[in-house]
């Protein structure tokens, strides 16, 4: 991990190179000095120009060639053309700088004659609510067409870190141009403290929990369906009326919440585990780590600038399925203890992603990450900057181009992610529910599309009860998790002061690498070894005799001038 003391993680976004010394941006100053010396010069040149117009171009074709004439005031025009479009590029662009107070931050966009140079962009900046008398500074392009954009929101009421916080200076860089040629999402840089300072920010108590303060679980053995719509053994089968009644936030609740065959999780419910590893899972922990791989789809990934003591501290746990413990064993990379590297592996049939707190019924945080992510960043790091340093209890990045509902539901269709009858019929619901497009009235809301790759959360009452519901619609209507998000936190914030992080996804990308399934990396050919042939030597003319070396003289040009007089 790079970035010195601060733990500033950095990816570089390259830069262009420099033509003829001049690298770009420098242009405007080297033309400006060019033209103060044309202006200086332009008058004794000019008496001297006509008595010498017939005789340059002579004299130039005489010395250099017509054709090397040509070729310089060619490239001379090209030139020329290069420095002026970049000044042009230099006065459509402008720079928007969020104050520091709302969390600094700032990014260069495209704008052109008062309009988004993107005609499909749709721009959003400094909204006034009158009536709650909060400025809401907001740098966002609503673009479906260009995956390559930074989306920044502030707000009067986000959290100020003190000036003596290490990372109170940070501002993220602009980000590159978007007429480069790589484009698509990419990580941008993200200010961590060092894992000694994260460590000592560690609250040493719960968060409170608004409002809901005891939280308990269904329990039924013989779960019936009675309605129409969907739900499952493992989950139950609510009904409307108690979906509804589950919105409404008390001091004491009962809620469905997987595992409704059993009061403990992880024996005779669907989703059972082995007795040793369920007796280590109830054992108590500040945070843990969790991942899944079922049907040996990915390849176990060792995470990587993990301090020593996150090591110690900090257990890592890999769920996997019958399937992908025979092939880890077939390769003889579990060892005695059930561990492959730093991840301690545990056998079961599927695991459900969104009840964590279920599993780890004694831990305080938890980050789940998907198979196919690498984690490249410190637990204690990520923590305390996408939790602690928010006073924030769930954090969830944004879509990285997609932030309503009904536009990702059409992606979800188009892409074939599910039974498109199916999607329609959850939206359809959701619309009679009273969601609504994606719109500035959201703010400081930014985004009803997350990014479910990655969960930060502490366990506690309204973050558990959040994902118990969310996981409700998932088993309710579709798999797709990105479409069920926003209504179960907008019913939630309602009903209660809590909202949840939604971070950049550009900064999910800074602690989590994505990599190949493993089908893919099958099907990749291996990488061709370079074969240097080298010419079979020619058969010598002369014989050597052993032990003689053979001195050969060049004739020069005057011998062979002598010879041919």
């Amino acid at each position: 991990m790079t970035g010195g003391s601060l733990g500033v993680r950095t990816w570089s976004y390259g830069t262009l190179p420099a033509i003829n010394g001049v690298i770009p941006g420098d242009e405007k100053l080297l033309l400006s000095k060019s033209l103060v010396n044309v202006r200086k010069n332009s008058t004794k040149m000019f008496s001297g120009f006509r008595e010498k117009e017939r005789s340059l171009p002579s004299v130039w074709c005489r010395c250099l060639g017509c054709r090397k004439i040509s070729m310089l005031l060619l490239i001379a025009f090209a030139l020329l053309v290069f420095v002026l479009g970049s000044l042009a590029v230099d006065k459509e662009t402008i720079s928007l700088n969020v104050d520091q107070q709302i969390g600094t931050l700032s990014m260069v966009l495209p704008y052109v004659n008062g309009a988004p140079s993107n005609p499909g962009a749709s721009w959003i900046f400094g909204k006034k609510d009158k009536q709650k008398d909060e400025n809401y500074l907001v740098a966002n392009i609503l673009n479906e067409d260009d995956e390559n954009r930074f989306r920044i929101v502030g707000s009067k009421g986000a959290s100020v870190l003190p000036s003596n916080h290490p990372c109170a200076k940070f501002t993220v860089p602009p980000p590159p141009p978007p007429n480069l040629r790589r484009i698509g999402p990419r990580p941008c840089p993200v200010c961590y403290l060092p894992v000694d300072q994260a460590i000592a920010s560690m609250p040493s108590s719960p968060s409170a929990s608004p409002v809901l303060q005891n939280l308990t679980y269904v329990h039924d053995e013989n779960p019936i369906k009675t309605e129409p719509h969907g739900g499952s053994d493992f989950g139950g089968y609510p009904s409307i009326k108690q979906r509804s009644d589950s919105f409404d936030v008390k001091e004491s609740m009962t809620v469905h919440c997987g595992f409704v065959k059993r009061s403990k999780p992880g024996l005779q419910t669907g989703f059972d585990f082995d007795e040793s590893d369920l007796a280590e899972l109830q054992q108590f922990h500040d945070i843990i780590v969790a991942s899944a791989i079922f049907g040996n789809y990915d390849v176990i990934q060792q995470p990587r600038n993990v301090s020593e003591k996150a090591k110690k501290n900090i257990p890592f746990y890999m769920f996997i399925d019958e399937e992908t413990e025979a092939y880890i064993k077939n390769k003889s990379i579990l060892d005695s203890r059930k561990r492959v590297g730093l991840w301690r592996i545990v056998v079961v049939r599927n695991v459900p992603k969104l009840l964590l707190h279920r599993i780890f019924p004694n831990v305080r945080y938890s980050i789940w990450i998907d198979g196919k992510l690498r984690l490249v960043v410190d637990p204690y790091q990520i923590l305390e900057k996408f939790l602690w340093r928010q006073n924030a209890n769930f954090a969830i990045s944004r879509h990285y181009r997609r932030f309503d509902v009904f536009v990702e539901a059409e992606a979800n269709k188009a892409a074939g992610k599910y039974d498109n009858s199916s999607i329609d019929e959850q939206v359809d619901f959701y619309k009679q529910e009273g969601l609504t497009p994606y719109s500035e009235a959201k703010f400081p809301i930014t985004s009803d599309v997350p990014e479910g790759c990655v969960l930060v959360k502490e366990h506690i009452p309204i973050t558990n009860l959040f994902t118990c519901l969310w996981f409700n619609e998932v088993d309710r209507f579709t798999s797709r998790d990105q479409l069920s998000f926003a209504i179960v936190r907008d019913k939630i914030m309602a009903k209660v002061d809590w909202n949840i992080n939604m971070f950049l996804d550009c900064e999910r990308r800074n602690f989590v690498i994505q990599t190949y399934h493993r089908d893919l990396l099958e099907q990749m050919p291996p990488p061709v070894a370079t074969v240097i042939r080298r010419p079979p030597a020619l058969p010598s003319m002369r014989r050597r005799t052993p032990g003689k070396r053979i001195t050969r003289r060049r004739s020069s040009s005057r011998r062979h001038r002598k010879a041919a007089a």
